[in-house]
């Protein structure tokens, strides 16, 4: 088991940024991919950005390029979404997740899940 808890979301003007942090407790943590989804309402879930076990592959969604940034401290069980740039589109809840099988784009890859934390971006 992996216990996922993110947090660092909040209500931000458009234009400006947020940092979300997600910390993991149980397993070991460098076995794992890590991965950023969200959920806007009345949406599908979508993935965000994916970061593989040393941090050396990582992989975004066309709409976060350059503006988000996705990195991993495994010496702190801790993964973390850079976020600037903010658009109002980017208002969801954000989820992180864990996989054991490698970086991936599709959400039923990752076994393991957090609560989310919200992220609001007003225009």
């Amino acid at each position: 088991q992996v216990q996922l808890v993110e947090s660092g979301g909040g209500l931000v003007q458009a234009g400006g940024s947020l940092r979300l942090s997600c910390a993991a407790s149980g397993r070991t943590f460098s076995n794992f991919a890590m991965g950023w989804f969200r959920q806007a309402p009345g949406k599908e879930r979508e993935f965000v950005a994916c970061i593989d076990w040393s941090g050396s592959r990582i992989v975004y969604t066309d709409s976060v390029k350059g503006r988000f940034t996705i990195s991993r401290d495994n010496a702190k069980n801790t993964v973390t979404l850079q976020m600037n740039s903010l658009k109002p589109e980017d208002t969801a809840v954000y989820y992180c997740a864990a996989s054991r099988n490698g970086e991936s784009v599709v959400p039923d890859s990752y076994a393991y899940w957090g609560q989310g934390t919200q992220v609001t971006v007003s225009s």
